[in-house]
């Protein structure tokens, strides 16, 4: 990673005051684009919640099993979806398998969480170490 805009932090609780996470999180200049999910053959494109085609959204905050989203657009909770996530100005994609474990609005669009799901069709090793790789240099 080429960005050295990461730190350790827990922010973010949930609304009863409880924070489940079970990682350090890193807080991180990146980006997300929510894929929708690829239509049944002879279907009409799908969209998500209105939005076509890719939906972008800020990371909050990274884990190696986790990211908190804010995004314009709200997902449905327990939806498996595809992301592709740019940690850093000019690294390269992650491609990952993701579930939806929360979503709600938010001063400025939603704060979504969503759980990295182990996939061997995705970069979900890759993604692994690159996390680990930003805790040792924070």
């Amino acid at each position: 990673m080429i960005d050295d805009d990461y730190g350790f932090g827990l922010e973010g609780e949930l609304p009863s005051g409880k924070d489940l996470r079970e990682d350090y999180r890193l807080t991180a200049r990146a980006r997300a684009w929510i894929l929708p999910e690829s239509p049944e053959p002879e279907s009409e494109p799908s969209t998500l919640d209105g939005v076509s085609g890719r939906l972008e959204c800020q990371v909050r905050d990274i884990s190696a099993r986790g990211i908190s989203l804010l995004c314009e657009a709200s997902l449905s909770i327990g939806s498996i979806l595809v992301a592709e996530v740019s940690l850093g100005e000019h690294a390269e994609h992650f491609r990952l398998s993701v579930e939806v474990m929360w979503c709600r609005e938010a001063e400025w669009g939603y704060l979504i969480g969503v759980r990295v799901l182990e996939s061997d069709e995705t970069d979900y090793l890759d993604w692994i170490e690159a996390v680990a790789r930003a805790l040792s240099e924070s």
